[in-house]
């Protein structure tokens, strides 16, 4: 009896100690993901950060049942946000542009790269990007080549292509005739993973938001039952502007609050699918934006626009929702940042991150999941415009470096009044922070850090100038694949 009472009692904690091990955050079953990228968002374009004129009724219910990130960094401009995101780095770092990629470039993100989309596909994720890539067109470049199962949209910007498309004039404003023959960008192709749909024309631009949440719904759909990352990277807001039919004129503050709110739209019918399928405990959504506003939008209470190192070119409107793992209603000013996506998610699936190259990135779970004592794993941040470092921060202290102008981001966010005259042994100790990147990414040129990009010979574009689609988009992606169409 004494014997079958101790292997009872033994059983009994064994028991307990299973339950209680499976309440801890390592035990937690890998959740899917989905990463809502905004193309050139204002700061206070959407509720949650402000916003006095545009109702984004869904990403207020997503801020109420998650997580404001108030100091969240991307880039100044798409491709080197993009490639950030994708790999865990200083956008220099992987991505060592000027400014960003273009149609027929014959660089992009190198195929050598390891990806986020791939460390999850090798935890056993379906994998989907949905919306604007920009990190090269070519097809060495493209999303299946970098980690995702299946793709479907624009392999750039909106605006790139030819004027008399509609690519550089937004809604309702007349479309430019063809002048002579002047040379100018290709077409603009829709990509369903590496056949082109068709030539975007003025009109499918108001319809790319729609077929962009339809793609990711009927992905979430498809695979409910598995592990699931998605990344929609929406071609919304960037110019031209180009809102749904059903979201023209409905603002009463013109198109760009249109869009906006057909953003806010697209992000409720996501997560009405997550809930609808249950999957709500065990999915992770960030909404953010690939970088600042431009003058279109509203950045407030930051200064600068897109394109600059000030936070209104870098700092983004972002918010984390997890039900029941991120603390509803919060919000946290810790310094975190594109880079730090790829660890995060890496780790929360149960992966292991690269050891054969430099990652400037870290997990930031701990402070998404409201922690106490969880801190910025960014003791120093680099602000890099294209191969130039323009300014460094340390705690609240911020350095533009041509100027010499600091500033302290916890008393003056819009950076309006340079106290560096008053601090003195701060621009000298946020001075020598840059310095130490001279034999890293480097100040102004191509650092020793910096990894090879892409590059292929006889870049050519999609479509071609007269629209012919090049033959040798499709077919050796779909073998190496062993999918079809």
């Amino acid at each position: 009896m004494k014997n079958i009472s101790l292997t009872m009692l033994a059983m009994i904690g064994l028991t307990f100690a299973c339950v209680a091990a499976a309440g801890t955050p390592g035990e937690t079953p890998p959740p899917n993901f989905v990463f809502i990228n905004i193309d050139d968002l204002g700061y206070a374009d959407i509720a949650p950060f402000g916003s006095k004129l545009n109702r984004t009724p869904n990403l207020d219910r997503m801020a109420k049942e998650g997580r404001k990130l108030t100091c969240f960094y991307a880039a100044p401009v798409c491709s080197p946000s993009r490639a950030s995101l994708m790999t865990g780095c200083y956008p220099k770092r992987s991505l060592s542009i000027p400014h960003v990629l273009f149609p027929g470039n014959d660089i992009g993100l190198a195929p050598a790269e390891i990806t986020v989309a791939e460390l999850l596909e090798k935890q056993g994720y379906a994998t989907a990007c949905i919306g604007k890539w920009h990190l090269g067109d070519q097809p060495e470049f493209l999303p299946r080549r970098q980690g995702f199962d299946y793709c479907f949209g624009l392999p750039y910007s909106n605006d790139m292509g030819p004027a008399e498309d509609g690519v550089k004039s937004s809604l309702g404003a007349p479309i430019p005739k063809r002048k002579g023959k002047r040379r100018v960008q290709p077409p603009l192709p829709l990509l369903r993973n590496e056949t082109v749909l068709k030539r975007v024309l003025a009109h499918d631009q108001t319809t790319l938001v729609a077929l962009y949440t339809e793609e990711a719904v009927k992905f979430i759909r498809q695979h409910k039952d598995e592990r699931f990352f998605l990344y929609l990277p929406h071609t919304a807001v960037h110019f031209p502007i180009y809102p749904g039919k059903a979201f023209q004129g409905k603002s009463n503050n013109g198109i760009y609050s249109d869009w906006v709110e057909e953003v806010d739209w697209s992000v409720g019918q996501v997560l009405d699918t997550v809930r609808e399928l249950g999957l709500s405990k065990n999915t992770l959504v960030i909404f953010t934006s690939d970088n600042g506003g431009t003058r279109r939008g509203v950045n407030a209470p930051l200064r600068g626009f897109k394109g600059s190192t000030f936070e209104g070119g870098m700092r983004e409107p972002t918010i984390a929702w997890w039900p029941g793992k991120i603390p509803a209603g919060t919000e946290t000013d810790a310094v975190v940042s594109m880079m730090d996506i790829l660890p995060t998610f890496v780790k929360l699936a149960g992966g292991s991150l690269p050891s054969d190259r430099k990652l400037d990135g870290a997990d930031i779970w701990p402070i998404l999941a409201g922690q106490p004592g969880a801190k910025s794993p960014h003791d120093v941040f680099y602000y890099y415009r294209g191969l130039k470092l323009q300014a460094v921060r340390s705690g609240p202290w911020k350095l533009h470096l041509a100027g010499g102008e600091l500033y302290n981001l916890e008393s003056d966010i819009g950076e309006s009044t340079n106290v560096a005259t008053a601090h003195p042994q701060e621009v000298q100790r946020l001075g020598g922070l840059a310095d130490q990147m001279k034999g890293d990414l480097g100040l102004d040129c191509i650092g020793p850090g910096c990894r090879p990009l892409g590059k292929v010979r006889h870049a050519q574009p999609i479509i071609s100038h007269d629209g012919r689609v090049r033959a040798d988009l499709g077919e050796p992606l779909r073998q190496e694949r062993g999918q079809s169409e």
